[in-house]
């Protein structure tokens, strides 16, 4: 892949960013998540996990399916935008 690629468009991450930071010793999907917001942007990682786990395939000469695709945690308790509008108007606050 070009260095140039865009592989994260959430967060804005190239190819020679993920690889900078594997060179750096960031080599599991969770430590490159941690220090780079990679897959935590809109998309969840539905668009760039899967190229970030190639380019840790690569680097670290492990088979896809031995690399862990990371964790991901659901929101601890949904709110509806209309209690966050209400909120913000200087309205009551919602628990």
């Amino acid at each position: 892949m070009d260095d140039n690629a865009i592989v994260c468009r959430c967060s804005d991450l190239t190819v020679k960013d993920v690889r900078n930071l594997i060179d750096k010793g960031f080599t599991t999907f969770d430590e490159l998540k941690r220090i780079s917001r990679i897959g935590m942007g809109p998309c969840q990682g539905r668009t760039c996990a899967q190229l970030v786990l190639r380019e840790l395939s690569i680097a670290t000469g492990k088979q896809i399916s031995e690399l862990k695709p990371g964790t991901y945690r659901p929101p601890v308790k949904g709110i509806k935008l209309g209690a966050i509008c209400e909120c913000s108007a200087g309205g009551e606050v919602h628990d």
